[in-house]
């Protein structure tokens, strides 16, 4: 059965982003950007994989990713109506008009019945790029995290995941820190 990982950067009092969707307050480093694009090749944005020349590298780890509109929207007001070309993309949103891009999937009904499906199919594992309301919605079907840990306190904006109080276990399976400050937990769901 296929896994859904949430791979996500996070503050250290734990927001994915400001109050206006703000992330270029992350500091990232080349030796960072150098693991991110090597190990996590599926799962960068199609733009970054041909700057590195990987367009046509194989998927190893993922071959979905799934978010919601608001994770979704910036890339499509970019004019990109896939901004992970190479993974089947999925976008769950009840208000998002159909992109006419064949490899996005707009999905209006539940998330947690989809995700079901996906995971019963074969192939690569799934992976979850956002957002809050999203990772929230699918808390009870997230396997994995990789939590980029940015040392940068933020004060407000969007958390982690929005849930009802509703703690989850997770046991720790790597640490790593990098040059940037920055260190990359890998968990994997107790049950």
């Amino acid at each position: 059965m296929r896994e859904l990982t949430y791979y996500i950067g996070v503050t250290l009092d734990g927001f994915i982003a400001g109050p206006a969707d703000e992330v270029d307050f992350y500091p990232v480093s080349p030796a960072f950007a150098e693991m991110m694009g090597t190990e996590l090749a599926d799962i960068q944005p199609a733009f970054v994989r041909a700057d590195r020349g990987g367009v046509d590298e194989p998927l190893t780890r993922f071959d979905t990713v799934l978010m919601g509109r608001r994770t979704y929207e910036p890339a499509l007001q970019a004019g990109i109506t896939d901004p992970y070309s190479q993974l089947r993309t999925i976008v769950f949103s009840t208000t998002q008009v159909d992109p006419d891009d064949p490899n996005v999937e707009v999905v209006r009904t539940d998330p947690v019945a989809r995700v079901r499906e996906l995971k019963a199919e074969p192939g690569l594992d799934i992976y979850l790029a956002g957002g809050a309301v999203l990772a929230g919605v699918l808390l009870d079907e997230l396997d994995r995290l990789i939590v980029k840990k940015y040392p940068v306190i933020a004060g407000s904006g969007i958390p982690m995941t929005r849930h009802p109080f509703a703690p989850v276990q997770f046991g720790l399976d790597q640490v790593r820190s990098f040059d940037n400050g920055c260190v990359v937990l890998e968990y994997t769901r107790l049950r």
